[in-house]
Order: C-alpha cells, then sequence, then structure tokens
C-alpha cells in the first residue's frame, strides 16, 4: 500500500453506533499515516460523532441518495485530489462514489458485487447463513490488517468533546437543577433502526421510579427527532422525576457530554450504548432483535439483557408478533442487573 500518499478519504459508516465502533479505524489510518490528511465522509446526522476528535482534518456532509447529491459529493472528493479511499460501509454506492471521484486505490470489504470498483480487501468470514456475525470493531480493522498497517493495540473506540461542548452539557443539567454531585442515571427508550429495538416505554417508567426508590438520584431521559411520542408516554406512566432536555437541546455532540456525566445508562442497542463504551459509562443494554455478536468486544462495563427466542435475531425493524424479545425482560430484573453492575464497576 502507497505509504506516501497525500490525501485519504474515509468513508465512515452510516449507522451512529457503527460510526462509534469505527473510530479504532480512524485512529489506526491518523497513526500510520500521521502525514497525510484524512478527510472524513459522513452522514450529516451523524458529523456530530466525529467532532473534535484528532482523526480527521476535514470533514465532508455526505448526501449522496439522489443523483444530484451523489455527483456533488463526487465533484467535492475529485477536487481534493486523493490516492486512497477506504469504504468502511458494506454498500456498493461509496464504492461507486471514490471510482467516479478517480480515486487510484480504492479499499474496503469485497462484497455487493462491488469488487471490480476496488482495488483490494479482505472478503468477510463465511459463516453458516453468509457472512459470520463478529464485532463490528474487528470487522472494520480487518481491513487495517489487509492493508498491512500497525494496528494499535488499543482497539476500544473513543470519543472527544470540546471545553464549550463540556460547559454547554454543564448549563443543560444546571438549568434542570442538577448539581455536580448528584447521581445521574440516563434512560435511552428510543432507537433510529425501528421499533422492535424499543423497549416498552411503560417499563421504562416502572424502572424509572425503582431507581428514584432506591437511590437520591437524578434521571436523565435521551430522546431522539421524531421520538417525543415515547418520552411523553415514559413521563406520564411514571411517578418518578424525570428529566427530559429534548431532542432539540441534546445533539450528538452534546450527547457525549451527558453520557459521560451518567454513573449509568440503561438503554435499547442502539448509538448511545457505544457513546457508553467509548466514555468508560456502565452501560445495560436491552437487546431484543439483533444479533449480540455484532457488538460483542469492549464489555467491561456493559451488561446485555437479552431474551432468546426461536424466531431471534430476526433483525427486523418491526415485530410481526408479540414483541416477546422485548416484552418478556421486565423492569425489576434491569433494575436488579443494574444494581450489580454498578456494585461491579465500583
Amino acid at each position: 500500500m502507497k505509504k506516501n500518499c497525500k490525501t485519504i478519504i474515509v468513508f465512515c459508516p452510516n449507522w451512529v453506533g457503527d460510526v462509534v465502533m469505527a473510530t479504532p479505524v480512524f485512529a489506526c489510518l491518523r497513526h500510520n499515516f500521521a502525514g497525510a490528511r484524512l478527510v472524513g465522509v459522513i452522514r450529516k446526522y451523524a458529523q456530530g460523532v466525529v467532532e473534535d476528535g484528532s482523526w480527521f482534518d476535514h470533514v465532508i456532509v455526505c448526501d449522496d441518495k439522489t443523483v444530484r447529491g451523489l455527483f456533488a459529493l463526487v465533484r467535492k472528493i475529485r477536487s481534493l485530489h486523493p490516492e486512497i479511499a477506504i469504504v468502511l460501509p458494506n454498500s456498493l454506492r461509496p464504492a461507486l462514489v471514490a471510482w467516479l471521484a478517480g480515486v487510484e486505490y480504492i479499499y474496503g470489504y469485497r462484497r455487493n458485487y462491488r469488487s471490480l470498483l476496488l482495488s483490494g480487501g479482505p472478503k468477510p468470514l463465511a459463516g453458516e447463513d453468509g457472512v459470520l456475525p463478529i464485532p463490528m470493531v474487528d470487522y472494520y480493522l480487518n481491513i487495517c490488517h489487509w492493508l498491512g498497517l500497525e494496528v494499535p493495540d488499543q482497539t476500544k473506540p473513543t470519543l472527544h468533546y470540546s471545553v464549550s461542548i463540556a460547559e454547554k452539557g454543564q448549563r443543560v443539567l444546571e438549568d434542570y437543577g442538577v448539581c455536580p454531585e448528584d447521581m445521574l442515571i440516563g434512560l435511552n427508550p428510543g432507537a433510529k433502526f425501528g421499533s422492535s429495538k424499543c423497549w416498552p416505554p411503560e417499563y421504562f417508567a416502572k424502572l424509572a421510579e425503582l431507581f428514584a426508590a432506591r437511590w437520591d438520584c437524578k434521571i436523565l431521559l435521551f430522546v431522539g427527532p421524531g421520538e417525543d411520542g415515547i418520552a411523553r408516554s415514559i413521563s406520564e406512566n411514571s411517578q418518578a422525576e424525570i428529566i427530559n432536555p429534548g431532542s432539540d437541546k441534546v445533539d450528538l455532540s452534546l450527547l457525549k457530554y451527558l453520557v459521560k456525566r451518567c454513573q449509568l445508562l440503561v438503554t435499547n442497542d442502539t448509538g448511545p450504548r457505544h457513546y457508553a463504551v467509548a466514555l468508560g459509562v456502565p452501560v445495560v443494554v436491552i437487546m431484543g432483535p439483533t444479533d449480540p455478536r455484532y457488538t460483542a468486544a469492549n464489555l467491561e462495563k456493559t451488561l446485555v439483557l437479552r431474551q432468546e427466542l426461536d424466531c431471534s435475531p430476526c433483525h427486523l425493524k418491526e415485530c410481526p408478533l408479540n414483541h416477546e424479545c422485548m416484552v418478556m425482560i421486565k423492569p425489576e430484573t434491569v433494575f436488579e442487573e443494574s444494581q450489580k453492575l454498578l456494585e461491579m464497576a465500583k
């Protein structure tokens, strides 16, 4: 692989959690190409994940779902004259963009009919039903191994936030009466993927009551765009006092500080769980339709609660049955396991 290149384009994953799990790749590229300009291509909604990190010298917001957007992205990349593109998403489109932009060397997984557009890359491991599920941190780093790069021993995801973000986060918490000495527990009840990943709102409401009865704590609700109904349902069905700063105040950049401030996060299997891992915060993950093997790494402060059923993991966005994989996990169980995790994390 060409080591004296001047510009490298990195196509970041599309999902927020996957971007977090790809940060060891960003760090590896920065380590191996210290003198190069690294440019990240990322979806607008995920831009806050990489803000304040030291990986990229420049970030291009990706909007390639229309023909006009795709060719605008091609022109932006071509103007930078990159010699290398690292394509982390598995889809055909980012490899096509790099090829149309005239990037000489394009590397990524050889799958989904795009091998002819690539200069090389690993093939995914084969499993019984197709691609073998492995932790996404390792999956992405396999590209670096295939390229013969020096991969650092530390492969845990990392996130960064600025002093100004920390100050903004402190002001938000102060506005809601949260003092520096207060115990703070975060609840993340939504999931952009779909309703199949969501633990029932009434369960979160009950869990908040259990936490409030056990500890003199403040409970902070994290909700994203379009999840106001979930937040309202939790607040209306709980006797606990719950802080909801609202999605209009908490973007993905500010979320880093607020998650870091928590002593515990209870969440569905979605982006904020990976924030907690990267920031060293104990996290209880309530997992339903997804395969745990994709996230089975860096679990030292993570507890995954999951109900094994014949239909799981299904990876469907909406449950066609009665959502048993989530409904069977009761608030009392999550409360008890949360206590154990906090004891272990001391």
